[in-house]
C-alpha cells in the first residue's frame, strides 16, 4: 500500500468524481441509444399503403406507411444540468410524411388510424420501460463496474 501523504484522499476523490462524470455520460448515451432503437422497433407494427386499413393492433405501435415517423425518432446529446445529466428520446420536429397529414412530432397528439384507443406515443412508453427493466442493469454493470481510480 502506498504511503499516506497529505492531499492523497483529495486527489483520489477528485479523480473518482471525474471518472464518475464520464461514466454517467457514457451510460446515458448507451441507454438513449437503446431506447431509440427499441422505439423504432415498436413504431414498426407491420406496414400498409396510405388509405388502407392498418395491421397494427390497438395499444401497439403504428404500422409503417412512409417510414417518416420511424426515421424521426432520435435522441439528443447528453447535457449536464443542475440535477445531473439529461438526454431526451422522441420524435424530431419538422418531418412530415409524403402524404402530408400529421408531422411526426405531433403524431401522439392526434388519434390517427391505429390509435383510436386513445394511446399516445404507444411506441415510446414501452421502449422506455424495456430499457429501464432490461437494458439499464446491463449498461450499469458494463460502464460502472470496471476501471475506478485506486490508491
Amino acid at each position: 500500500m502506498p504511503e499516506l501523504r497529505p492531499g492523497l484522499f483529495a486527489e483520489l476523490f477528485a479523480a473518482i468524481g471525474v471518472a464518475g462524470e464520464a461514466k454517467a455520460r457514457e451510460a446515458l448515451v448507451r441507454l438513449g441509444d437503446a431506447a431509440e432503437r427499441q422505439a423504432k422497433v415498436n413504431a414498426s407494427s407491420g406496414s400498409h399503403a396510405w388509405g388502407t386499413p392498418t395491421p397494427a393492433r390497438p395499444g401497439s405501435g403504428p404500422a409503417i406507411i412512409s417510414g417518416t415517423l420511424r426515421r424521426s425518432i432520435t435522441r439528443t446529446e447528453p447535457v449536464r444540468t443542475m440535477g445531473g445529466w439529461e438526454l431526451k428520446v422522441g420524435t424530431m420536429p419538422g418531418q412530415v410524411p409524403p402524404y402530408g397529414r400529421t408531422p411526426s412530432s405531433r403524431y401522439g397528439l392526434y388519434l390517427e388510424t391505429g390509435l383510436r384507443n386513445g394511446a399516445i406515443y404507444p411506441f415510446l412508453g414501452p421502449a422506455v420501460r424495456f430499457v429501464r427493466t432490461t437494458v439499464l442493469p446491463q449498461v450499469f454493470q458494463a460502464v460502472f463496474r470496471p476501471g475506478w481510480p485506486r490508491l
